[in-house]
């Protein structure tokens, strides 16, 4: 247990072996997350509980992590922060009074001078408890946490005090006694004034905008051009020169029906289109922009633009540790709408969750994006992002006026300013890259799949027919283009990367842009929102997403229209 930010996912991953992401910001663990440990040849169970400042239960995370304690664990590991000692055991305290064997894990032990922190002065304010210095990143002390945990195991608490009152029970005035003896006067950081000044730099408003600025355009640079070079001098040569001519000349020589043949290798042929949509339009942008993503979280640059632009956020309801969240949405949106559970206020969860679901393409679907414009139009592949914060500015303004409840603020924590680890960013890219082959890209081989063989059946041109009136009198698209509409309810980068292949004129290509930035999240998301929200909410989001989609399509493409003549 711990706060969030002083590196429990990277000591749980170290202490189980298994793969979990470790970011630098709250919000990461918001579900526990269990693995098996070994502590001096007893095999146990470990559990990586949410991050939490306090166990006042005042979000989903504190409870959880009271639930977890209340089921009266064999021992509790609970991970400080060297650097942030006072806060760290303020949250100890409160843990000490459920009356279970507890082990202080004080990590990030090689980022503060050598001998500042005194142990054995801040085991005599624990009564009982005992404290072992670790760094989590290289495995520094690990063998002692393993004992001294081991030694804690075999330990009969003399009461355990299940549910104790906290509400009442103030811990900052012992934790701040025993940070101060244990530091000895000292703040204990390396390079303090440094660090301090980028903190203020980064959190002001000059320069730290135009920092914002800078760094959110170089990681457009990186994921454009690095995705871009990858598709377009690796992949597409490797598969169109190559891969598929071999596919379609064997399949052509087998005997199968005319029907199997097109399923295959057709308009939606699955071993063609299931291939290159997935994996040579898509999936280069989503390595470039996890890429980009893990450099700025394992910096700590993430929570320090939250800082940044919480002013700004609070005008549409939300704080700006909302600016987490949103920031995952941008990788996938299933965890961005977990990740509100940190969130103060169910007021501040739906307004993000909203935005989420409305107005932030994920990767995989701004992958499709950069594949469908950016060779056409670097200018339309930034007018399309432009509407995107247009129209989350828009929605959050109207979601703040018409949902009740408050939006209070919060305290947000600040870690270290860090040089990035290039074994841990490597590792983050490779487990993210393997979701994407899971989540992502099997999911949307089958939409292909399905596509093709209803193709086949006739079917979509059926339904074609039925939606023509609404694609092609108010959308002005090609009635093939009810296609993607479909598709994209399964994966939504399906509502783009149909449209490839259609000879599409500049307001087409935005038109059609729009309508699938709008348009309804993909079905796990949905299924994700009635999971944390409830069925309601669900269907508020399908029906909200659907009709914002058309009528932003209708506007753009009348308008386009109008102006073209």
């Amino acid at each position: 247990m711990g706060m969030p930010n002083v590196g429990k996912s990277v000591l749980f991953g170290k202490l189980t072996g298994l793969n979990v992401a470790a970011a630098n910001f709250a919000g990461t663990t918001v579900e526990y997350t269990a693995g098996t440990a070994t502590f001096g040849g007893q095999h146990c169970e470990l559990q990586d509980v949410p991050g939490t400042y306090s166990l006042q239960a005042g979000n989903q995370a504190e409870q959880v992590a009271v639930q977890m304690l209340n089921d009266t664990p064999d021992a509790v590991i609970v991970v400080l922060d060297a650097l942030n000692l006072e806060a760290g055991l303020a949250l100890l305290l409160q843990i000490q009074r459920f009356g279970i064997p507890t082990i202080a894990a004080v990590n990030r032990i090689d980022l503060v001078d050598p001998d500042t922190i005194n142990l054995e002065h801040l085991e005599r304010h624990l009564h009982g408890i005992r404290c072992v210095a670790v760094s989590a990143v290289s495995g520094q002390g690990l063998a002692t946490l393993r004992q001294v945990t081991a030694e804690q195991l075999t330990y009969n608490a003399p009461s355990r005090n299940k549910e104790p009152e906290l509400e009442d029970f103030d811990p900052w005035p012992a934790a701040e006694a025993a940070a101060a003896d244990a530091l000895g006067g000292s703040d204990g950081h390396s390079h303090t004034s440094v660090r301090r000044t980028w903190d203020h730099r980064l959190v002001a408003p000059m320069p730290g905008i135009p920092i914002a600025l800078a760094v959110m355009a170089a990681v457009f640079t990186v994921v454009i051009g690095a995705g871009m070079g990858f598709r377009r001098f690796v992949l597409l040569p490797l598969l169109r020169g190559a891969l598929f001519p071999a596919i379609t000349t064997w399949i052509s020589a087998l005997p199968l029906p005319d029907a199997a043949t097109a399923i295959l290798i057709g308009d939606y042929g699955v071993l063609i289109k299931g291939i290159e949509w997935p994996f040579a339009l898509v999936f280069p942008y989503v390595i470039s922009f996890y890429a980009a993503f893990a450099l700025l979280e394992d910096s700590g640059y993430l929570p320090r633009l939250a800082a940044l632009l919480d002013g700004i956020f609070r005008r549409l309801g939300i704080g700006g540790s909302s600016v987490i969240p949103l920031l995952l949405g941008y990788g996938c949106g299933i965890p961005a709408i977990m990740a509100t559970r940190a969130l103060p206020s169910r007021k501040q969860r739906l307004i993000v969750t909203w935005l989420v679901c409305l107005s932030v393409p994920c990767v995989s679907q701004t992958g499709a994006f950069i594949a469908l414009l950016a060779e056409y139009s670097l200018g339309l592949l930034g007018l399309v992002f432009l509407i995107s914060i247009a129209v989350m500015i828009t929605a959050g303004l109207l979601l703040d006026s018409l949902l009740p409840g408050a939006s209070p603020g919060i305290v947000l924590e600040l870690p270290p300013l860090l040089p990035p680890n290039g074994r841990i960013i490597g590792k983050k890219i490779w487990m993210r890259a393997h979701s994407y082959l899971y989540d992502g890209a099997a999911p949307m081989i089958v939409a292909i799949l399905a596509a093709a063989v209803l193709y086949e059946l006739g079917i979509l041109y059926w339904i074609g027919t039925a939606m023509e009136p609404l694609v092609t009198r108010l959308l002005l698209l090609p009635s093939e283009a009810s296609v993607p509409l479909l598709m994209g309810i399964v994966r939504r980068e399906l509502t783009v990367l149909p449209l490839l292949d259609m000879q599409l004129s500049t307001i087409q290509l935005l038109t059609g842009s729009v309508v699938a930035l709008l348009y309804i999240p993909c079905i796990a998301m949905v299924v994700t929102v009635a999971r944390e929200l409830g069925i309601k909410i669900a269907i508020a989001v399908l029906a909200g997403t659907t009709l914002t989609a058309f009528a932003g399509g209708t506007v753009v493409a009348q308008l386009g229209g109008i102006l073209l003549h």
